[in-house]
């Protein structure tokens, strides 16, 4: 009951529903009270009505009533719902002729009309007419028959009641659930919603009541945006802004090489170098992600994703070459997805870079690409240490290093691809390449096939 309660505080369509339904039955059931009363009273009218037009019937045809010492009944009558006509005789006589099976003992006294009398124990409804010729007569009617005749025409009335009730409120809590729909509708469409899809929704088609509501989001989803906007535009200004200085220490630094110098000034110059060149390429990933982080650009033409690896191995190749690493395209299966190619490159790249960098010297990275249910797999496996379970959901977040890694990198590589996979509407899933071992990274990317409209 409690947790009924608590859902009826908190649900609007369910309280609406609640109110709405004990409305109706609380309608209904004082309806049906006041209609079975006022079914019960006219019953009885029709009853009453019955008894005059019987006597009006015995005045009019002169049809003998049943005299004392008649029983006053048809061998094939029906005792519930016989009516007894009779004379008003002296209740004397009525009194000798009590054990001859007279019809009822009623009083003499009687004066004309009805009258509810309770006769050898049982209650009647006794019509009293005085006939043209003089005569009085008495029409009677056991009550008991009576009030059962006017309880069964009363319960018929209520028949439409008992039935159009659970229809009814059937019919409400529908009414309701459909009144409530676009409200749903709604918390559906926003929560599919990728992070960057922050344009306005639409409220045509929403209730007048849920609009501002409706408004009040569109103005904070366009703040946040500006907000967004903000921020990739800073990222954006200042690595552009360190392109300059970075360079300029790259360039004094290879002149200073070309300067004699002792071995320790060499050593230091060669540190100095390695980090200028790790500046550089976290600008470099500041610049990816900022671009990642924009609104995509709907794609004229699908783009092959051989030439995409071939076009990164070119790019990458000499870095693997230092390692002494075996990298390369298995197979010679392609696909084409609907997708902008400065994307794809980059995710491929950043993959890519990450395996040749966490593979040891003399390892294996090999790139390969397959359909399944509509999709593309891109599949890039190395021989590294791979990335262990517990993980795998924090490796996506910026500047996240792996525990015990002693890479040089900035940090950005799979929060970019993270990134771009949200905003084309790709898959990643990381698994082991020796999945007994639990050694080497797998990484699939799944790429849906169809063309976006």
């Amino acid at each position: 009951m409690d947790g009924f309660k608590r859902r009826l505080n908190e649900s609007v369509q369910l309280k609406l529903s609640f109110s709405l339904s004990l409305t109706i039955l609380v309608i209904a059931v004082v309806a049906g009270i006041f209609s079975f009363v006022f079914a019960f009273d006219e019953a009885h009218e029709l009853q009453d009505d019955t008894l005059r037009q019987v006597a009006v019937l015995f005045d009019r045809q002169s049809v003998p009533p049943a005299h004392p010492g008649d029983d006053g009944r048809d061998k094939d009558s029906d005792e519930e719902s016989r009516v007894i006509v009779q004379y008003l005789v002296d209740g004397r006589k009525m009194a000798k002729n009590a054990d001859t099976g007279a019809p009822l003992p009623l009083p003499i006294t009687l004066a004309d009309g009805l009258h509810t009398l309770e006769v050898t124990g049982e209650p009647f409804r006794v019509l009293v007419k005085t006939t043209l010729s003089g005569e009085r007569i008495a029409v009677a009617q056991e009550t008991g028959v009576r009030d059962e005749i006017a309880r069964d025409s009363a319960l018929r009335t209520l028949l439409p009641f008992l039935i159009l009730m659970p229809i009814l409120l059937l019919i409400v809590a529908d009414m309701v659930r459909k009144m409530f729909k676009p409200i749903a509708s709604l918390s559906a469409e926003i929560d599919q919603r990728a992070e960057q899809e922050l344009h306005p929704i639409e409220e045509s088609y929403l209730p007048t009541e849920v609009r501002p509501f409706v408004v009040a989001i569109n103005r904070l989803l366009s703040r946040v945006d500006q907000s967004m906007e903000a921020q990739r535009r800073f990222v954006a200004d200042a690595a552009h802004e360190l392109r300059s200085p970075l360079t300029a220490l790259s360039l004094q630094a290879e002149r200073l090489a070309q300067a004699d110098m002792s071995d320790l000034a060499r050593e230091r110059l060669r540190t100095l170098r390695r980090g200028i060149e790790r500046g550089r390429n976290l600008q470099e990933q500041l610049l990816t992600l900022a671009t990642a982080q924009a609104p995509l650009d709907r794609p004229k033409s699908s783009v092959s994703i051989l030439q995409i690896y071939r076009q990164v191995l070119e790019d990458l190749l000499p870095l693997a070459n230092a390692k002494h690493i075996d990298i390369g395209i298995e197979g010679e299966q392609d696909s084409s997805i609907w997708c902008n190619e400065l994307d794809i490159i980059a995710v491929v790249k950043n993959l890519v870079d990450n395996a040749i960098r966490y593979t040891p010297d003399g390892g294996k990275v090999d790139l390969s690409v397959t359909t399944e249910d509509g999709r593309a797999i891109l599949k890039i496996q190395d021989s590294g240490p791979g990335i262990q379970v517990i993980e795998r959901d924090r490796v996506f977040d910026p500047f996240y290093r792996t525990i015990g890694s002693d890479q040089v990198g900035s940090g950005l590589g799979l929060s970019i691809v993270k990134t771009i996979a949200d905003r084309i509407g790709a898959e990643i899933q990381l698994g082991f390449s020796n999945e007994v071992m639990h050694s080497g990274l797998c990484v699939c990317v799944l790429v849906p096939l169809a063309k976006p409209f």
